[in-house]
């Protein structure tokens, strides 16, 4: 629990009554939605049933709505670096003009940076709840960056070893970073659309000034940018994918290619043996010396096997056609 003068206090239920009845309260950050934080929400704060129930049941689209003396706002951040979340971080948001109360599972590095920001001495002046509700989004959608710069190292890393050899295995991962592009998406595109509202006026923010309409519109372009990258990911994943049925369609061409060229090798070869291996009288009685053997059996099959690699060779089948009419 952050105060009015930035100091952080023990968040109990006596600590938390006592800020509120002498509105000293600036920030409240519950790290889990159990009972006992439901009971304070519900009994301390005296939010609307339908919030709470919200910030009960995790799972929510981005979104901003407004009550009657709070704004309750759903915003997300990138997953956690070392995977203990499946996902993108979710934090829940009641927001008014004398305190900021967020909910959210587990720690999120971005709110620890944002708390170290609000908590930080400013030149003298008061933090106020509307500045602390910037600092938090700001960090959730910062995090976004490094995630998405990762993400991007991951595709060219992909890019790379489909050009060397693809496998199923690069298969499998373009189709798992393609869900997982797919889950940021659905989620970044609302946030975006939820801080357009934000700006329009059509969810209120108490407390909202001109100045800090600036800092907000700079958050705004900020996951303008996000979104594009997103889309933009999207669509080298789909020219991946795109370069790695090409290239196994190479390969096997050449493959094909190479089965072709064995079996016209054999064909002219497979003719002549069938052909002197005809039991007629006369082949048998006058061909039977060791030079017609020589010239016939043996140089035949290597006069047709020199002709078709000949011939192989001029139209660029075993190489660089160029090289060849060089």
């Amino acid at each position: 629990m952050v105060k009015t003068d930035g100091t952080q206090v023990q968040p109990s239920r006596e600590a938390i009554t006592q800020a509120l009845a002498a509105n000293e309260l600036l920030w409240l950050d519950f790290a889990d939605s159990s009972a006992e934080t439901i009971a304070v929400l519900t009994e301390v704060f005296k939010f609307h049933p339908l919030a709470v129930e919200d910030a009960e049941k995790f799972g929510q689209r981005p979104k901003a709505e407004d009550y009657d003396d709070f704004t309750y706002i759903v915003a997300y951040g990138a997953p956690i670096a070392d995977g203990s979340t499946p996902g993108p971080t979710e934090v829940h948001c009641f927001y008014s003009e004398h305190y900021l109360v967020t909910v959210h599972h587990g720690a999120i590095p971005a709110i620890d940076q944002a708390c170290a920001v609000v908590c930080r001495p400013h030149h003298g002046v008061p933090m106020t709840t509307i500045g602390a509700l910037y600092h938090l989004l700001d960090s959730l959608a910062d995090s976004m960056f490094p995630y998405l710069a990762a993400f991007d190292d991951r595709i060219d890393t992909l890019q790379d070893q489909i050009f060397v050899k693809p496998t199923n295995d690069q298969l499998a991962e373009m189709f798992r970073l393609k869900r997982e592009l797919v889950e940021v998406r659905r989620l970044v595109t609302p946030q975006r659309d939820t801080m357009s509202s934000l700006l329009a006026g059509t969810v209120e923010l108490p407390g909202m000034t001109t100045e800090k309409e600036r800092y907000f519109r700079d958050l705004y372009d900020h996951l303008i940018r996000i979104s594009d990258l997103v889309d933009s990911y999207r669509d080298l994943l789909s020219g991946s994918m795109d370069a790695y049925l090409s290239t196994v369609s190479n390969r096997l061409n050449v493959v094909m290619k190479q089965l072709t060229i064995i079996a016209t090798v054999f064909l002219p070869l497979s003719f002549l043996t069938g052909f002197f291996g005809q039991n007629f009288g006369w082949m048998v009685q006058r061909l039977g010396s060791l030079y017609v053997f020589l010239i016939l059996g043996i140089g035949t099959e290597l006069v047709a096997v020199t002709a078709l690699f000949w011939l192989f060779w001029r139209r660029g089948w075993l190489g660089d056609k160029s090289l060849c009419e060089a």
